[in-house]
């Protein structure tokens, strides 16, 4: 039996070096992922800068529009719980407790069974949206209608037409009230075009469609529920689009602002507008007993630091704050400065 080659064993043994290399370009395949262009062609970028994207959840609205109609909503919010208190004539809190978008399937399994589910349209926008309302908060608002105290109605059944009727009421109201503030963008109207019971038999919306849910906590005496409200994408889509343009024409505005003194021209069409400029004092107090004495000839003593605490005031607005005193024997003033504000 012949020995073993020692040259062929020796090849098959790697150096350090090698073994090092072999490591790096497995590294560095792990880091980095090939990309496919459209052209055809592939490049290799790292993976920490690509984002997952889950096709079963898709995001249509980035962080920033999320952010805006958030503070959108909270000021709706804090407006719509001012109106229904004046309406129910009772303190009606409510806050804003979730938004988010989620598909419309994922939206309809998670409401309640038996609940109120109103739909309407927001028109001249396209899609049906749903407002949902759980019978507990909705009967104590009925009650509450009807003369009642608003305490929390136990019973949890599906209302009659009456009690249905007495409602939409109150929803009318939180509609119009959520179109008013999106008045400054478009005038929006809402309409109302059924009610359900049950989400399971809801087909407002494709399965996949994306919905804005607003989720607001209510509470009521001591009824505490929430309501939702649905807004297909399509519906707030040109709503997002001019609230973002608005407030990046507002940001624009603002950071082409001047600061005081700087890059100001005169123009010399104003040069000869005249202006009314007068010198008063202020804080000096009579009782009304005094008031009512004066006559021609009185002297009123005035402190001597009133002098000191001289307003200028252009057109009635006042401008400056200045020190009293006299030049070639004629009363002045000298300007010490702006007003505050």
């Amino acid at each position: 039996m012949s020995a073993p080659d020692s040259s062929l064993a020796s090849s098959e043994v790697l150096s350090q070096s090698e073994i090092e290399r072999l490591l790096a370009q497995v590294a560095e395949e792990q880091t980095n992922a090939v990309i496919h262009q459209t052209d055809g062609s592939k490049k290799e970028q790292p993976r920490e800068s690509i984002s997952p994207y889950d096709f079963r959840t898709p995001v249509f609205l980035t962080p920033i529009e999320l952010r805006k109609l958030r503070v959108h909503h909270e000021e709706f919010i804090q407006s719509l719980a001012a109106r229904l208190s004046i309406y129910l004539r009772m303190e009606f809190g409510l806050q804003m407790a979730q938004l988010h978008t989620v598909p419309y399937q994922k939206f309809t399994d998670g409401l309640t069974s038996p609940t109120h589910i109103s739909l309407f349209r927001v028109e001249p926008m396209r899609g049906i949206c749903v407002l949902e309302m759980n019978p507990r908060l909705g009967l104590t608002i009925v009650d509450r209608l009807l003369g009642g105290p608003g305490h929390s109605v136990s019973m949890n059944r599906d209302l009659t037409e009456i009690e249905v009727a007495l409602l939409d009421q109150v929803v009318n109201l939180i509609l119009s009230e959520w179109c008013n503030h999106w008045a400054k963008y478009r005038e929006l109207r809402p309409n109302m075009i059924g009610h359900e019971t049950n989400a399971r038999f809801l087909n407002s919306s494709p399965a996949d469609s994306v919905m804005l849910v607003l989720v607001i906590e209510a509470t009521m005496g001591d009824c505490m529920e929430q309501i939702s409200i649905g807004f297909p994408y399509t519906t707030l889509e040109p709503l997002v689009r001019q609230l973002s343009q608005k407030m990046a024409a507002s940001s624009e505005d603002l950071s082409t602002v001047p600061a005081a003194g700087v890059g100001v021209k005169w123009r010399p069409e104003y040069a000869d507008v005249p202006i009314t400029v007068t010198a008063q004092w202020s804080g000096l107090q009579l009782i009304a007993r005094e008031l009512g004495a004066i006559k021609p000839g009185d002297v009123i003593p005035i402190p001597a630091n009133f002098s000191e605490q001289v307003d200028l005031t252009l057109a009635g607005k006042p401008r400056y704050v200045g020190r009293l005193g006299t030049i070639d024997g004629r009363w002045a003033v000298e300007v010490a400065g702006t007003t505050k504000g």
